[in-house]
């Protein structure tokens, strides 16, 4: 068994909407019928004897060695606790070939499982030791590393189930929520929204009193000290007990509570020392501590915290209680788990030896000790929610503390005797803190827990706002482009900051902010994350699909302009127009169930057929308005497009719109088939965002489609009488649509410039140039930069045999390079004549074929 080409689908895919590995499996003709490897099936149980209970993609058990590499990627993952359900084997047309799919939660847990899963197949096919306890260790280690803390999850949940897209910026705790300008950011408990200068004077804890003083909210008295001596003074003046601790610390390091002795002072005093280079002391206040959590200046939640304790069974030591405790598996280290692991440090030590205790005293049995002072999870305490029985009054002090400090998510300290009651007269706040943790909150040792990522999430995005910008995939074969570009000229004459991407860049309000063919996910997703957009557009390109998935969760709008009969079959697996359908088809699919809307092409089949699977609504386009299609989804009263009377009209239950051909300038008043097509799909998109017709129609007026906006679509440029035509058609269709649009245009004399991608089939490469051979006079062929696997001359060759019975061409030249190529177009090009330059360099080479034209 060979494994090949993983890779990670990081969003809706061919497959499923879950993020996945897809491998590519290759398995020797043994491999492929596992039950007659000897012993095979029992070697595989022994190391693994859960995978009889795991489900399959496959009815049927399974019967090759990919089948079980999903079965065990799959089940590894699960038995390390990981939420993941999908997986699925696909036979390819090749023999022995498999696409393995299985379901991550997590990428670097995916990859590892799949990597873990290929040991422990090999380890039974060669009867060789595997270790599962440790690789499920592995996998359970690196999944809690690199997973979302409770805080964050919780607020990612409250996310997700309001619709709100996310993503995970960094592998710590930052997270964007929604696109766009309407995006919001956090890091677990703090939010874009929180005000630097508030956290500023949350961790001055001097200042904080100050203002919770003026407020006239119940504070603990004490100054800020500068040694140990002045420690003691302060405790004199204030009067013992007293706490002691850093001025700007958090989680309760370095503090010392319920102190009575200098000799305590002092010791307290160094260890907040090592924290901060500024200490407090003030009053200690008599009672329990709880934690009060404000979402926007309101109280979400209230806790009771207990410091970290054990309960003596008259047997067992210190130490052995607190291992048993550590060993509760809802107990961990840092964040992650539900309670944090006791701390038996020299704290935990030093508080021992003021009850005369040490780690090996055996406490009598029910004997409570206390491992800490302060009641911080953070150091192993617990906690029990009180949120029902918060006074109104004390809710109220709470709240106006969060206010004066200018916090939007806030933990408030306080100390008294019982929250029932108003906290004047029996207790103070002690705290005011920024991004406090909010597991206490969500998971309590005791109580229930509460909806705090659901506050946090209404207090950052109001009245069920999703967060969401417009967003419109483009796909098919032909016009992706221009139809992307058509309907980002309409957004911004609505008046919208629109980011767009393309196969020549990626445009925010207009500037081209990366180069290349950015037809991506990680281009649309570079678009989803900039604050400045307020709608977005994307081209949808085949590879990209295949390799990544989409870039967004879905889209408002999905349209599909065609299917190309031969646009990159053969090439990952796709093999036929189906496959290639399938793939495109993917963007339809994933429109917002219920309101989001395809627009697709009703003359071809293959698109027409993806409206079955769409979960939203479907407008249909086509310039005959007689087409089958467009007749029975206007026959319904369904949203329909099409060509009367030289105008593009739009229709639904009787209600017409036209636009006039002649005010869109694109289509040369409709001569340019492919052209109006485009401009059909644009109005679609338009319309089904629910922009206003005179928007649509002044979209399609002002859009130019020249070098600039629009470089390698169908540019038209005028030399010495003569016309040139520069396009970036590079496959059947393209060249089909472009020799019909080019038919209709008075000329002499016919010339074509052409080259042929390398990672096309054989066939396809022939067939351009059969095509361009009946329409064409003279025919420059040039190889050009890459060849994309080809050896050298060969897509010449394949380019000159497709000319082989041409029916026009007489006069054919070969050039290496494609500048050599436009230069020799230009030599024998002549008043009245047209040449169509079939670009492939597009930038540099319009640049190139703009100096020729402008030098004269």
């Amino acid at each position: 068994m060979k494994v090949s080409r993983v890779h990670a689908l990081r969003g809706p895919n061919l497959w499923s909407r879950n993020t996945a590995i897809e491998a590519i499996v290759s398995c020797g003709a043994t491999e492929c019928l596992i039950g007659e490897i000897p012993g095979f099936p029992v070697r595989l149980r022994d190391r693994f004897p859960q995978i009889d209970l795991l489900q399959s993609g496959s009815p049927h058990e399974p019967g090759t060695m990919a089948h079980v590499l999903e079965r065990v990627a799959l089940g590894l993952q699960v038995e390390a606790g990981c939420l993941v359900t999908f997986s699925k084997t696909v036979p390819t047309l090749e023999a022995g070939i498999y696409q393995v799919i299985v379901e991550y939660s997590d990428e670097a847990v995916g990859r590892l499982a799949f990597d873990l899963a290929e040991t422990l197949c090999n380890a039974a096919i060669e009867d060789a030791p595997f270790d599962l306890n440790d690789a499920v260790a592995r996998l359970r280690e690196l999944d809690e590393e690199i997973r979302l803390g409770p805080s964050t999850n919780a607020v990612v949940r409250a996310a997700v189930a309001r619709g709100i897209p996310f993503r995970r910026l960094t592998d710590g705790s930052i997270v964007q929520f929604g696109w766009g300008s309407r995006q919001r950011r956090i890091q677990a408990a703090e939010t874009c929204l929180t005000s630097l200068v508030a956290e500023s004077i949350a961790q001055d804890k001097e200042l904080t009193k100050a203002l919770l003083d003026a407020a006239g909210i119940p504070i603990a008295a004490g100054r800020r000290v500068a040694s140990a001596e002045d420690a003691w003074n302060a405790t004199c003046e204030i009067g013992a007990p007293v706490v002691v601790k850093p001025l700007d610390g958090n989680q309760g390091r370095g503090v010392g509570v319920n102190l009575m002795s200098r000799e305590q002072v002092e010791a307290a005093y160094a260890v907040a020392a090592e924290v901060s280079g500024n200490v407090l002391v003030e009053r200690y206040i008599q009672g329990q501590d709880y934690r009060m959590l404000v979402v926007g200046n309101k109280l979400i939640a209230a806790a009771r915290r207990n410091p970290p304790q054990i309960i003596g069974d008259g047997v067992h030591s210190v130490g052995q209680l607190v291992e048993q405790i550590n060993s509760d598996p809802q107990r961990g280290e840092g964040h992650a788990n539900a309670l944090t692991k006791i701390h038996f440090d020299e704290i935990a030590l030093a508080h021992l030896a003021t009850q005369n205790l040490t780690a090996d005293s055996i406490p009598a049995e029910g004997e409570r000790v206390l491992l800490r002072n302060n009641a911080n999870l953070s150091t192993g305490g617990t906690a029990t929610d009180v949120t029902d029985d918060v006074h109104p009054e004390l809710a109220a002090r709470v709240e106006a503390a969060a206010e004066m400090i200018g916090l939007d998510i806030c933990g408030v300290d306080i100390v008294c005797n019982n929250v029932s009651k108003p906290l004047e007269g029996h207790g103070a706040v002690i705290e005011v803190n920024a991004a406090p943790g909010l597991r206490m909150h969500l998971q309590p040792s005791f109580g229930k827990g509460r909806a705090v990522g659901e506050a946090i999430i209404a207090s950052m995005f109001k009245n069920g706002d999703q967060a969401r910008i417009p967003v419109v995939a483009v796909t098919g074969t032909n016009g992706k482009t221009t139809t992307v570009r058509l309907i980002a000229n309409i957004l911004e004459y609505q008046g919208m900051r629109v980011g767009m991407t393309s196969t020549d860049g990626v445009y925010i309000e207009g500037q081209r902010v990366d180069t290349g063919d950015c037809s991506g996910p990680k281009s649309a997703k570079k678009v989803l994350l900039h604050p400045d957009v307020d709608a977005a557009v994307f081209e949808t390109a085949r590879g990209g699909l295949l390799r990544e998935g989409l870039g967004f969760d879905r889209c408002d709008v999905a349209v599909v302009t065609n299917i190309g009969m031969g646009d990159h079959l053969g090439l990952s697996y796709i093999n036929t127009v189906e496959d290639l359908a399938a793939v495109k088809r993917i963007v339809v699919q994933n429109v917002t169930p219920g309101k989001g809307i395809a627009v697709l092409n009703a003359a071809d089949p293959f698109v027409a057929s993806m409206a079955a699977h769409c979960p939203g609504m479907v407008t249909f386009f086509a310039r005959d308005p007689d087409n089958a299609v467009i007749a029975r989804h206007r026959a319904q009263g369904k949203r329909v497009i099409y060509l009367d009377g030289g105008a593009i009209v739009a229709s639904e239950a009787g209600t017409e719109y036209r636009i006039p051909l002649a005010g869109v300038p694109l289509t040369q008043n409709g001569a340019i088939a492919f052209q109006v097509e485009n401009a059909m799909a644009a109005t679609g998109a338009g319309w089904a965002l629910g922009l206003d017709w005179e928007v649509i129609r002044a979209g399609l007026a002002n859009f130019v489609n020249d070098t600039i906006t629009a470089p390698g679509r169908f540019n038209l440029f005028s030399h010495r009488g003569a016309t040139l035509i520069a396009d970036y058609g590079h496959n059947t269709d393209a060249i089909r649509a472009l020799v019909h649009a080019i038919e209709k245009m008075p000329a002499k004399r016919r010339s074509v410039v052409i080259s042929g991608a390398g990672d096309r089939r054989d066939e396809d490469i022939r067939q351009q140039t059969k095509i361009l051979g009946d329409a064409f006079d003279e025919v420059v062929l040039y190889q050009d930069q890459c060849q994309r696997g080809r050896a050298d001359g060969e897509v010449l060759s394949l380019l000159r045999q497709g000319l082989e019975n041409a029916k026009r061409a007489r006069d054919v030249k070969e050039i290496r390079g494609e500048f050599g190529a436009i230069d020799a177009a230009f030599a024998n090009l002549k008043a009245g004549e047209l040449c169509l330059i079939l670009i492939d360099q597009v930038d540099d080479a319009l640049g190139y074929i703009a100096e020729r034209v402008e030098a004269g």
